[in-house]
């Protein structure tokens, strides 16, 4: 059964369609109407063996706020959908992950009890045009929608660019893992029955 989900989410503010195969080999079409987003979406489908596609238009010339944020819940509607019951799956993955001087650790418990620890100090957050600090506004809509657990720690790194990158690539590599199918177990991965 494929592992696979679309969603479509019009709001007055952002116009987004994504479709996500959870058991793909990296491929992605992006389109977020943010280049530097567009980028690590591009990361986070390739290392995470994720097929991705994504078209969102927003109301950038205001802020970029509100189309990060929106992505984050259809993505996390996305992940929900495609894996449905979470029968057989692992759970949990970890991920570490460095970009040059920067090294990033993902933790995520599929456990449908949305919580975010999001500790990512920078001492500067802009690269290019783009605030990496509304990042935990994405990844905190994603989990809120995906009922993920996550804890992300920026161990170090000084480059903005670099920690988003790492971060990006930990995530999905991180939930690559704990998605993976557990052929030991039928149901869910709960001694109480129910995630």
């Amino acid at each position: 059964m494929a592992r696979s989900a679309e969603v479509k989410r019009r709001t007055k503010e952002t116009d987004i369609q994504i479709t996500l195969n959870l058991d793909g080999k990296g491929l992605s079409s992006i389109d977020t109407s943010i280049p530097f987003l567009d980028h690590m979406f591009e990361l986070m489908a390739g290392h995470g063996f994720m097929d991705l596609t994504v078209k969102a238009k927003g109301d950038t010339e205001i802020d970029y706020h509100h189309t990060v944020e929106d992505l984050g819940i259809c993505l996390g509607q996305a992940v929900s959908k495609a894996l449905g019951e979470k029968k057989a799956i692992r759970r949990y993955g970890k991920a570490s992950v460095p970009m040059d001087e920067a090294l990033a650790q993902v933790v995520i418990d599929i456990s449908n009890r949305p919580y975010l620890s999001y500790k990512v100090p920078l001492k500067t957050s802009l690269t290019g045009k783009f605030d990496v600090g509304i990042l935990s506004e994405f990844f905190r809509a994603l989990v809120n929608h995906a009922g993920l657990t996550m804890h992300i720690e920026l161990v170090s790194g000084d480059d903005p660019h670099h920690s988003a990158e790492a971060i990006f690539k930990a995530f999905a590599r991180a939930l690559d893992d704990a998605s993976q199918r557990e052929e030991r177990l039928e149901g869910v991965p709960s001694t109480k029955g129910l995630l």
